[in-house]
């Protein structure tokens, strides 16, 4: 089996449809393990997948760890389930656990999360088209945070993450040997909400900042090759506005970069000076004129420092500024809250034609009694081909301090 046909299936299935409509060629940013960039949660992803800035909930510790630090709860458990591209196939999933607990002000506390994709059952062939083997690629993702108040309307959060990526589970044949992917990689966010009282009730705004899976490459060989994982920078904003002491609605908006250098570049005109063969994709030498062949071979691209990786993206598009703001996904999304008890949400996402074109329509509901909190969300793609399209998210969560309460009353 050719060892990049499971990541370039999967990476087109996230990242791309439609493209050959295009009156130019798309330029999207791909990645390894781009489960990491699966909303898991049902709120989140109601508000078309916009949780940076928004109301702390149980599962903060995915879109931004510094928000548990103005959580009602001390502490709570959340489970969530994703059955993902179900108009392609039936047996791919996403599942989440998220928990937090909030040791005080002066101590601040701590979060965790574990993240399970699988990829479901696939039949690995040979270059000749021969059976190996059936196998269940599956990724999975590890993190330990730690948050806290620096002042009573700003916080901050840590993360440490480990990243495991399977496609193959063991199966090998001569000349084409994989081997599973590892790497770490941290997150830093900020967290700012600042109350109001309004005539008609209490009100808040908050911003989000999150720098999210800044860390090491992945390699599924021992050739060298490597590929970024999604680190991306989030920035966010959200408002509560109460209509009377039952009704409120918030407006949430986000915008997420992803901090991934693309394989067309500008940069390789000058570099192409010095070694034409980094720059060849298909046998054709690059033309600093013509930027259809300003394309990174795979040398080229494993021999990017990380860090550097990080800091070109923001300067590599070959179009420019205008390309750059291109690969900016937005997000707006409305959380309707009647005595913060029931919730109604509605979000659209956009993404530029040339860099993913995942457009989506969502849809939610949630409510929340007592110690128990139970959301779920829809999808609708505005691409005929979307495979975002018909997806549904469900999360249950725990208030564990509320539980702790009850029993104590029962006693």
């Amino acid at each position: 089996m050719n060892k990049k046909i499971l990541l370039t299936l999967l990476a087109i299935a996230l990242c791309s449809n439609g493209f050959a409509q295009a009156t130019r060629e798309a330029n999207p940013v791909i990645t390894s393990m781009p489960s990491l960039s699966i909303a898991p949660d049902a709120r989140a992803a109601g508000m078309a997948d916009v949780g940076v800035a928004t109301e702390a909930d149980f599962n903060s510790q995915y879109w931004n760890p510094a928000k548990y630090a103005y959580m009602y709860s001390k502490g709570g458990l959340t489970a969530n389930y994703t059955p993902w591209l179900r108009k392609l196939v039936g047996d791919i999933d996403l599942a989440y656990l998220a928990g937090f607990y909030n040791f005080g002000e002066l101590a601040g506390g701590i979060g965790a999360s574990f993240t399970y994709f699988s990829m479901g059952d696939v039949v690995l062939m040979d270059l000749n088209g021969t059976k190996l083997q059936d196998v269940r690629p599956n990724e999975w993702a590890l993190d330990l945070s730690y948050f806290r108040k620096l002042h009573e309307y700003v916080s901050m959060s840590v993360a440490v993450r480990f990243l495991y990526s399977d496609l193959n589970n063991g199966v090998n044949k001569a000349g084409t040997e994989m081997h599973p992917a590892m790497t770490a990689a941290a997150d830093v966010a900020v967290y700012y909400r600042q109350p109001f009282d309004l005539p008609m009730g209490p009100s808040n705004l908050a911003i989000g900042f999150t720098l999210k899976n800044l860390g090491g490459k992945m390699s599924y060989a021992d050739d060298g090759s490597s590929n970024f994982i999604p680190a991306s920078m989030n920035i966010g904003a959200s408002y509560e506005l109460p209509f009377d002491k039952y009704n409120s609605l918030t407006f949430n908006l986000e915008a997420n970069k992803m901090l991934v250098p693309t394989r067309r570049s500008k940069f390789t005109t000058k570099e192409t000076a010095d070694n034409q063969d980094l720059w060849k994709t298909d046998g054709t030498p690059v033309d600093p004129t013509n930027e259809a062949t300003w394309q990174m071979n795979q040398v080229a691209y494993s021999e990017l420092n990380p860090a550097k990786g990080w800091f070109q993206s923001f300067g590599d598009a070959p179009r420019g500024a205008s390309e750059e703001f291109e690969e900016v996904r937005w997000g707006v999304g409305l959380e309707y809250s009647y005595n913060k008890q029931f919730f109604a949400r509605a979000g659209y996402s956009y993404e530029n034609f040339y860099k993913g074109n995942r457009n989506v329509l969502t849809f939610g509901a949630g409510f929340h009694l007592s110690i128990v909190t139970l959301d779920v969300s829809y999808c609708v793609g505005l691409a005929a081909t979307n495979p975002l399209d018909q997806t549904m998210r469900f999360t249950l969560g725990f208030d564990l301090a509320g539980i702790k309460d009850l029993v104590n009353n029962n006693k």
